[in-house]
């Protein structure tokens, strides 16, 4: 499968390699154009990121998947683009307007919906309780956490 991916900093070359030669597109509308399945997986800025006219701009028949932030999606737009054809399929775990699913979308035979659970197991919660004591312990203790978050922004800043 080639894989095309969008992002505002792009991986370094051993990353997308590795990923079985993922290739970075700087644009996103060319990404949409040549995808045949988009899965959106970015943090929520602020502002929708797939409406009517980026759904216009995806290849005929392509797939659109959000593990991310339901309100990235304009699900009227996406009823609209899968109702037209222009999408074959949708799958969402996220929906704009949460805890409630659109009605329109969840009626349809093209549009697969499921929990977002996200790391919501017991398991993965009694990791990251584990984990973030572990931190706390060994900051105290050797004066640097084993898993420290941004830390390269903390090292910019000391120098």
């Amino acid at each position: 499968m080639r894989v095309l991916y969008h992002d505002v900093v792009r991986l370094p070359r051993e990353v997308e390699d590795a990923a079985g030669a993922a290739r970075f597109v700087a644009e996103l509308e060319d990404l949409l154009a040549e995808a045949d399945c988009v899965v959106l997986a970015t943090p929520f800025s602020g502002a929708t990121l797939m409406d009517a006219a980026r759904f216009g701009k995806m290849k005929a028949g392509a797939r659109l998947v959000n593990i991310a932030r339901g309100k990235l999606v304009d699900e009227d737009a996406l009823v609209a683009a899968l109702e037209s054809g222009r999408l074959s399929a949708a799958g969402l775990d996220v929906h704009y307007d949460e805890p409630n699913v659109n009605p329109k979308l969840a009626k349809m035979r093209n549009a697969e919906m499921l929990s977002h659970t996200a790391g919501a197991s017991v398991d993965s919660h009694v990791g990251f309780e584990r984990l973030g004591m572990e931190n706390v312990l060994e900051f105290f203790e050797r004066g640097r956490a084993l898993t420290p978050v941004n830390l390269q922004w903390v090292e910019r800043a000391k120098m």
